[in-house]
């Protein structure tokens, strides 16, 4: 199951136009568009993904205060 990239929604796979449609907000694509949208949100390297850990564990850190 493939699961939308804008607001994260369950997709579902429709044959007759042969294309992906979002329940929640209803977004349509393809599925080399969701591949796309999806390597385009990944972090460049380990250094970003470390450094995107750090903001997400100091926005949790700071909001249980």
């Amino acid at each position: 199951m493939e699961y939308c990239p804008e607001c994260g929604g369950e997709t579902v796979y429709d044959p007759k136009i042969k294309m992906y449609t979002c329940k929640s907000c209803g977004l349509t694509l393809t599925y080399m568009e969701i591949v796309e949208a999806r390597r385009r949100n990944l972090p460049v390297d380990e250094g970003e993904e470390r450094r995107q850990k750090r903001k997400e564990y100091l926005k949790w850190w700071l909001s249980k205060k």
